[in-house]
């Protein structure tokens, strides 16, 4: 049996997300994306194709991620950032360190 948020990051691996999409499934208004989209804390990845917005997984993840951080420690979003700045980085050297054998 497979873990049902691991399906879910399976499918939006394949899908793009706008901004009102992106805001309801993290559980965020629109201006709350907008507001860190304007501070540079969220980077959507541009798609020359499109006009609008497009957030991919790991926009979401972030999101989501921040609005805990902001709303559970009352962090400023500049700080919620930085922490899941963090915690990919630390994620990352975790999943290098285990191709390397460690």
């Amino acid at each position: 049996m497979k873990d049902p948020v691991y399906q879910v990051q399976v499918v939006l691996d394949d899908v793009w997300l706008d901004l009102a999409q992106l805001s309801r499934l993290a559980g965020v208004t629109e201006a709350w994306v907008q507001q860190r989209l304007e501070e540079g804390l969220l980077n959507p990845q541009a798609v020359p194709a499109f006009e609008v917005l497009r957030f991919d997984a790991n926009d979401l993840h972030r999101a989501v991620r921040m609005a805990h951080l902001e709303r559970d420690f009352d962090a400023v979003p500049e700080l919620a950032s930085l922490v899941v700045d963090l915690e990919q980085e630390l994620a990352h050297l975790r999943a290098k360190l285990l191709r390397l054998g460690g």
